[in-house]
């Protein structure tokens, strides 16, 4: 419950971190790609050493918020409290959104479908949430061990295909507005960086929830925490070396995932390629239920404070209001 976002997130970071690159027309973004998740794997390694501390010395839960209240104030901690509800509430929407073009890539014809199939992931995810941490966790443990192995698959047969010479280039067609545009620029590499950060969301969300482990809580916390972050790197790092040798990049019209487009290299267009594929692009809807484990504890703590209401409210109003903005947006294009 605790990792599957984070897990998850694995599977899009590579395809951001290319966006940005690709928008720039930047001749070396596949030589870029290994390094910039190397930095980020870095990044990595600092919050799973921040969080092992902070597990231990906060058993009782709350990760940044009391952190932050008894470090720096109330004040300072109310933000950091509703920045993490407000990570958590978009996490939704990230994963939802992620597995449904996942899941799209898988079978095309559900392209234009593609939000009603969002909405119907959120309500299967809100009625298995609904049921109770335990009859949750068990419902979605099954989507998130099944992702780890066909991601352990994925990398072993791209290894071995690598190895044996059968892993060629997917032809890609890159353009060129300008000559001066031919080199990756220290702010496109930035921009990069900042984009591919969504691989080391959700990595608090253990933090949160210590107190849902067994005893001893805060231990069990750890382990988890590890095992998370060693998984997460493995699964980054590895879908990163295999698009870059690739040559793989974003498809402009969002019908087909840099997963997808690595899975179909990888496993090729046989039955059992096709069959792999399948089963790796259509359970990624299946892996957005940690807000629902993690944002209970984190709003249990700061449930007493009289700021903690007026927070949220305005929150809402303004998570409301983006959307309506958004919506607007689309209409007068």
């Amino acid at each position: 419950m605790f990792a599957s976002d984070n897990l998850s997130s694995s599977a899009y970071a590579t395809e951001e971190i290319l966006n940005v690159l690709v928008k720039a027309t930047a001749i070396g973004i596949f030589a870029m790609v290994v390094p910039i998740t190397l930095a980020l794997l870095g990044v990595l390694a600092i919050l799973l050493f921040s969080y092992r501390q902070t597990i231990k010395s906060y058993p009782q839960g709350g990760g940044a918020y009391l952190v932050t209240r008894d470090n720096f104030g109330l004040l300072p901690a109310q933000v950091a409290g509703v920045s993490l509800l407000t990570d958590y509430i978009l996490t939704v929407a990230v994963s939802v959104s992620a597995g449904t073009a996942a899941l799209v890539s898988a079978f095309p014809g559900l392209f234009p479908f593609r939000v009603l199939i969002s909405l119907a992931f959120i309500i299967i995810l809100t009625w298995g949430n609904l049921r109770g941490l335990k009859e949750a966790g068990r419902m979605f443990a099954v989507p998130t061990y099944f992702f780890i192995a066909m991601m352990g698959v994925l990398f072993v047969v791209g290894a071995y295909r690598f190895a044996t010479g059968g892993l060629n280039p997917v032809a890609a067609n890159l353009t060129f507005a300008h000559d001066e545009l031919r080199n990756v620029g220290f702010f496109v590499i930035l921009h990069a960086f900042a984009s591919g950060g969504a691989a080391v969301t959700g990595v608090e969300a253990i933090s949160n929830g210590v107190p849902a482990f067994k005893a001893p809580e805060w231990r069990n916390a750890r382990t988890t925490l590890m095992w998370m972050g060693t998984l997460l790197g493995i699964m980054f790092l590895g879908l990163s070396v295999l698009t870059a040798r690739l040559h793989v990049v974003p498809d402009p019209k969002g019908a087909k995932t840099v997963l997808a487009q690595v899975g179909q290299a990888v496993f090729g267009h046989g039955a059992l390629g096709t069959l792999l594929y399948w089963l790796s692009c259509g359970k990624l809807p299946f892996l957005a239920p940690t807000p629902a484990a993690a944002a209970p504890p984190l709003t249990g703590g700061n449930s007493g404070n009289s700021l903690t209401t007026l927070l949220i409210a305005v929150l809402g109003v303004g998570l409301v209001g983006a959307g309506y903005l958004l919506r607007r947006r689309r209409q007068l294009q």
